[in-house]
Order: C-alpha cells, then structure tokens, then sequence
C-alpha cells in the first residue's frame, strides 16, 4: 500500500488520500488543444483563479505542445518566456503549487528557480541529458512519463509501461528524489507508430488499444507510487467516438477519468477542471462505498463459517 507522506508539492497524494486535480494551462499557440491557450497576463490570472476556483490542486504551466502528430517545436528561449510569463501570472492570484510540462533542462531551470515546485517531464527525465544535473539541484517532486526509443514499446503494452516507468523511476532516485516525492504516468497518447515531433514513443499501429489496455490496467503499472493519468481530450477518445476535433471530446474525457479514477489513478490532470472534479467526486465515492460493500461481504462470509 502507498505511504501516505508521499507527495507532489506539499499536498499529500495517493493512498488514503482524496483524488487530486491538476489544472493544464497552455502557453503555447500551438497546442492541441486551444481552449487551454491562454497568452495574455490577465488571461493567465483569470484561468489560475478559475481552476482554484472549481477545485484544482495544481497547475500544470506549458510553454511548448508536446502533442507527437504536431510539428510544435519552439526554441527553448521561446519555451521557458512563456512559461516564466505564466508562473509570474498565477502567483500573483494563487498559492496553488506549480507544475512546469518541460522536458528541456534549461526551461526546467528557469521555472524552479522561479517557484515551480513540480516537474512534470513527458520523456521521464530521458530527452535531454542536462535534466538530471537540474534534478540534482532542485530536488523537486517529479512526474515521470513513461518513455522510450525505438523498439522499447513491442509486446504486452502494460509490461511495457511498467518496465520504461522503472528506468525513470531510477534516473530520478540517483538524482536524489524522494521514492515519496514520485508520481508515475503511463503516458496515454504518447505511444504511435509515426508522429510529427519528437517527444512519443514508437509503438505498432494499434495505439488507441493500447491506451485502452492501459487505463485498464493502472493498478498493475502504478509500482508502489501514485499514479497521474491525463487523458483529457485525447486522440483515443476521438478514435473511440469518432469526434476529430479535440473541442468535442468533453463528455469522453470525464467518462474516461472517472473510470481512470475507479482504476487506481490518484491524480487527473486535465482540461476541464470543473467537469472533472465532478466525475471525480462521484467515481470517488462510488469506489468507496463498492469497497465498503465488498469488504463487509467478506465479514459476513467469514462469520457463517
């Protein structure tokens, strides 16, 4: 069972603890996802106050699209401008713990050097060597995605998560990272065969079912740490409703947390805080109230032997 000191920030996560929310809040024009674009300072502020507001426990702050099927890169001048522009924004409205979406070494920098507490790297601390020296440094609680080269992702997709989670898990232990400051991803969306960017995993041509096989199986993949899924908006839920356009996807996206949430994920990130603070709260207590009745079942079986 998860410890309960384990920890993103400050705030307890995992285990006993209540399923936490984080917020994605895009600075980058190219993103997926352009309702979560916000450029402007008062735009910043505004969505910060929002996802407080509506029941976000973190703020996942991007300065470059990470999407594979989009050529999105940006220099890394360009990258860390927007995110500093943003963490400056939300804490001046808003102690809600920062989360910086970076895999470059020197945007990481920047951000904790500037009050992110949580690195959240979708390559697993594997793009860019210079992230364990930054790591190293700032000791900061860490997301790590699963994440591999070339011929990483065949066979069984949830041994396949599993086993590119420990080598990350590794990597962040050398750099002096609390087991109790981890948080795992299994990377929903980041395994395809062929993509315009660099930042995916190279996988068979089945990905929507393996990012099905995946939300199904979390408990197996979550290796004594808490577990983030992010899933909001997707491609698999596009796949799966035959909605091309990521601004159709919202009744999916809260479908797929909740039953995520049933599975064993202790942190959402997403979109569409409100929505899926909701759908939590209900797949919270739903969970809860099953796990109660199975285990009274059990009491009574045991008594009518």
């Amino acid at each position: 069972m998860i410890n309960h000191v384990n920890r993103l920030a400050k705030t307890p996560v995992g285990g006993s603890n209540p399923t936490r929310i984080m917020g994605i809040l895009n600075t980058s024009p190219e993103s997926f996802y352009k309702k979560s674009v916000r450029l402007s300072d008062s735009d910043i502020r505004d969505a910060a106050v929002r996802m407080e507001h509506d029941g976000a426990d973190f703020i996942d702050v991007g300065g470059m699209s990470t999407a594979p099927y989009l050529s999105t890169q940006v220099s890394e001048k360009t990258e860390s401008g927007r995110v500093l522009r943003a963490i400056r924004a939300i804490q001046s409205v808003s102690d809600l713990p920062i989360s910086v979406d970076t895999c470059r070494a020197s945007v990481a920098r920047a951000a904790l050097e500037n009050g992110a507490e949580i690195l959240n790297d979708v390559s697993g601390l594997k793009f860019d060597k210079g992230m364990r020296g930054v790591v190293s440094l700032f000791r900061p609680s860490v997301v790590l995605c699963a994440y591999g080269t070339a011929g990483t992702a065949a066979g069984d997709p949830v041994k396949s998560a599993r086993d590119l989670l420990k080598q990350s898990i590794a990597i962040a232990r050398s750099c002096g990272v609390p087991s109790s400051e981890i948080v795992l991803d299994p990377a929903i969306g980041f395994f395809r065969k062929s993509g315009k960017g660099r930042l995916f995993t190279k996988a068979g041509p089945g990905w929507a079912d393996r990012d099905v096989r995946v939300l199904c199986s979390l408990r197996s993949i979550k290796q004594r740490h808490p577990l983030l899924v992010s899933v909001s908006n997707k491609s698999f839920l596009g796949e799966i409703l035959g909605r091309e356009s990521p601004e159709d996807r919202l009744f999916g996206s809260v479908a797929a947390e909740a039953i995520s949430v049933l599975n064993g994920a202790d942190i959402i990130r997403t979109h569409n805080v409100a929505q899926t603070r909701d759908a939590v709260s209900v797949a919270s207590r739903l969970s809860s109230s099953s796990s109660s009745s199975s285990s009274s079942s059990r009491s009574s079986g045991r008594k009518g032997l």
